[in-house]
C-alpha cells in the first residue's frame, strides 16, 4: 500500500507541474512524467468487470465528451488528450466503475485559436451533482460528486490515484487559476472526487 501511495504521489506531483499547458493551438503531449519502474506499483484493474470508458457526460456543465485511453509516452510520461474537447482516462489505473480510484483528466483554459476547453466549468460542480460514463459495452455508470479540492504544486495527492475503502470512485482533474506566462502553467489543480452511485 505504501508503494501505491508513493507512486500516486509521484504521479500527481509531476502532473502539478507539467499537465495541461497551452502552446499554440496544441497542448504539451508528454506532460506527465512517471518513471516506468513505478508503473507496476499502481493499482491493477479488474479485467472484464467493467468495459473501457468511451464517453463522459456531465449535463450540469454541458460536457458530452469522447474519452481517450491514455498510457505513457516512450519517455515515460502520461499522454494528454489530443484536443480541447476530449478527456483522457489513465488506462494504467482503475477503470471507472471498478473498485478503486479511476482518473480522468481534461484541459482547462482558452486555446490560442480562441476555443475553450472541456473542463472550463468543472469548478461549478457541487456535492450531489451527477455525471456518467458510458463504456465500450454500452453500459452507463453514474457517479455522484462528493467534494472538490484545489492542490498547490508539490502537494501530497496520493488519494487521487488510489483508495482502500473497497468502493468505486472517479476523480476528475484539470487546471485552475490565472495563466502564468513566465511559468507557462496554471498555479493550481482542481480535483473533483466522485463516488459510484449505488
Amino acid at each position: 500500500m505504501l508503494a501505491v501511495n508513493f507512486a500516486g504521489a509521484v504521479l500527481f506531483a509531476v502532473f502539478l507541474f507539467y499537465f495541461i499547458r497551452p502552446l499554440g493551438d496544441r497542448r504539451v503531449q508528454n506532460s506527465l512524467a512517471l518513471p516506468l519502474e513505478n508503473i507496476n506499483t499502481l493499482p491493477k484493474q479488474e479485467q472484464g468487470s467493467v468495459g473501457v470508458p468511451v464517453r463522459l457526460k456531465i449535463s450540469g456543465i454541458g460536457v458530452d465528451s469522447a474519452v481517450e485511453s491514455l498510457g505513457l509516452t516512450s519517455a515515460g510520461a502520461m499522454d494528454t488528450p489530443k484536443g480541447p474537447d476530449e478527456v483522457g482516462w489513465f488506462k494504467l489505473g482503475t477503470r471507472p466503475g471498478e473498485n478503486g480510484s479511476a482518473v480522468i483528466a481534461g484541459h482547462y483554459g482558452t486555446w490560442k485559436n480562441g476555443k475553450g476547453s472541456v473542463f472550463d466549468n468543472l469548478h461549478k460542480l457541487s456535492k450531489g451533482d451527477k455525471l456518467s460514463i458510458e463504456d465500450a459495452d454500452g453500459a452507463s455508470i453514474s457517479f455522484v460528486v462528493r467534494e472538490s479540492r484545489s492542490y498547490e504544486p508539490g502537494a501530497d495527492a496520493s488519494e487521487i490515484f488510489s483508495s482502500s475503502d473497497g468502493k468505486a470512485h472517479l476523480n476528475l482533474i484539470t487546471c485552475e487559476g490565472a495563466w502564468n506566462k513566465d511559468a507557462k502553467s496554471y498555479p493550481q489543480r482542481l480535483v473533483v472526487f466522485t463516488d459510484k452511485e449505488e
